[in-house]
């Protein structure tokens, strides 16, 4: 009697297996510009000033490399190549 309900239910998961199997999965269609969401205002921005004012103390580090300026004459060159006070 306790082998029923086990049975019953083997029975019902290869039904269920059997039907996924037998249907090809849909394709997802591809995200059309509408779609996507926009980026938030201002963030695009903020992003674009922090990756210049990176950019522009690499090249002035680059260049105190260069000079071989070492500890505050490096800092100095530093400071004054990237404009800040």
């Amino acid at each position: 009697m306790r082998s029923l309900p086990a049975v019953a239910l083997l029975i019902a998961l290869s039904a269920l297996a059997g039907s996924w199997a037998s249907e090809p999965p849909a394709a997802a269609p591809p995200p059309t510009a509408a779609a996507q969401p926009a980026p938030a205002a201002g963030t695009g921005n903020a992003d674009n000033e922090a990756a210049a004012r990176h950019a522009k103390r690499t090249a002035c580090i680059n260049q105190a490399r260069a000079k071989k300026l070492v500890g505050a004459q490096k800092t100095a060159f530093i400071k004054g190549c990237i404009g800040t006070p």
